[in-house]
C-alpha cells in the first residue's frame, strides 16, 4: 500500500510553515525535503504519529539544498547511518562539506542563524546518490521520476510520482500554505533565473500531475492554475524590484519600497495575519535581495 502524509515540523513553533513528506509503500519509508536540524524534536514526533522512527527511515530526497529544506540530513545520518539521501549532482559537495552553505546562510542570517537552522551536519558521500535529472527512482512499490527543476535554485530537482499524480516541486511553485489564496515568490540569492524557471514551469505541466505538493506547506490542487498565478506574480514582483532599483538612491530604500508593495499585496489577500506568516516563511527581504542580484547580473551582462 502507498500513502503519502504532510509531516510539519513545526518551525520556531510557527505550524504550516515547512512540511516534510513522508512516503511509505511496501514497507519503504522515505522523507522528502525533511526541514533543518532545529526542528529533529518535531520531525521525531510527528514520525513517532505514525508509529515510526528515523531508525526505520530507508530514504531522504532532497529537492534543494538550502537549510530549510535539507539541513537535518547529516543529523538524520549520524542516527541512521544506513540512509540513503538523493541530491542533484550540483548540490551534492555542499552536503559532504557545507561550510560554504553556511557561510552564505551567516550572511543571509547574522544573528539568527542557530535559532532558525539548528546544527548543519555533513553527510558522509557514501550516503549520497547523486542525481542529474531524468532518473526513475524505485522506492518500495512507488516509482519517482526526477526532473531538473532549476529557476529558484541550479540545483533544485523535482520529483514526480505519476501513478498518484502528485509533483512534489519544493520551491519551485512558490509558497501557498494548504492550497490557500495567495501564491508568494520565494526569490533568495544567488541564482535565480527566469529563463530556466520557465523551463521548470513547462516540465512539471508536461507530466501533467493532479496536485503539486509544496515544502511550505502542502498540496496545491490545480497544477495549470497554479502556476499561471505564481509566474504572473513572480514577474510582477520581479518588475517591483527592478523599479525600485531605477528609481530609488539606495538598496536599502529600494528594499524597503519593494517590501511595502508585497506586504500591502499580500495583506489585501490574506488579512494581515496571515500576511505575516507568509512573510516570515518565505522572508520577503530574502525575495527582494535574489531579484537584486539577478537584475545587478543582467546588468552586467549588458555591458560585457
Amino acid at each position: 500500500m502507498n500513502t503519502i502524509s504532510v509531516l510539519d515540523v513545526n518551525w520556531v513553533g510557527r505550524p504550516r510553515s515547512i512540511g516534510a513528506a513522508l512516503l511509505e509503500s511496501n514497507g519503504h519509508r522515505a522523507l522528502i525535503d525533511p526541514g533543518p536540524e532545529s526542528t529533529l524534536p518535531a520531525l521525531r514526533e510527528q514520525l513517532a504519529g505514525h508509529g515510526l522512527s528515523i531508525a526505520e527511515l530507508d530514504a531522504i530526497l532532497l529537492t534543494h539544498i538550502h537549510l530549510d529544506h535539507a539541513g537535518a540530513s547529516g543529523a538524520l545520518v549520524r542516527d541512521n547511518p544506513r540512509l540513503t539521501v538523493y541530491v542533484h549532482e550540483l548540490g551534492a559537495r555542499h552536503m559532504i562539506d557545507p561550510s560554504k552553505l553556511l557561510a552564505s546562510a551567516a550572511r543571509l542570517w547574522p544573528n539568527d542563524l542557530s535559532q532558525l537552522f539548528g546544527d548543519t551536519l555533513p553527510v558522509p558521500a557514501g550516503n549520497l546518490r547523486i542525481l542529474r535529472g531524468g532518473e526513475t527512482l524505485k522506492l518500495g512499490g512507488r516509482n519517482l521520476n526526477v526532473v531538473h527543476t532549476p529557476g529558484h535554485a541550479s540545483h533544485h530537482v523535482s520529483y514526480f510520482n505519476d501513478a498518484e499524480g502528485v509533483a512534489f516541486v519544493g520551491d519551485t511553485a512558490g509558497v501557498r500554505i494548504e492550497n490557500g489564496p495567495y501564491i508568494l515568490p520565494a526569490t533568495p540569492p544567488p541564482d535565480i533565473d527566469f529563463n530556466v524557471w520557465e523551463d521548470s514551469f513547462a516540465a512539471i505541466l508536461e507530466r501533467r500531475p493532479q496536485r503539486l505538493f509544496l515544502t511550505h506547506f502542502g498540496y496545491s490542487d490545480d497544477p495549470p492554475a497554479h502556476i499561471a498565478e505564481f509566474r504572473e506574480r513572480l514577474h510582477r514582483w520581479s518588475g517591483w524590484a527592478a523599479d525600485a532599483l531605477r528609481n530609488e538612491p539606495n538598496e536599502g530604500s529600494a528594499q524597503a519600497r519593494f517590501m511595502a508593495n508585497s506586504r500591502a499585496e499580500m495583506e489585501r489577500r490574506l488579512g494581515a495575519t496571515e500576511a505575516e506568516h507568509h512573510a516570515f516563511t518565505a522572508r520577503l527581504d530574502l525575495s527582494f535581495l535574489g531579484l537584486a542580484r539577478y537584475w545587478r547580473k543582467k546588468a552586467e551582462a549588458s555591458t560585457t
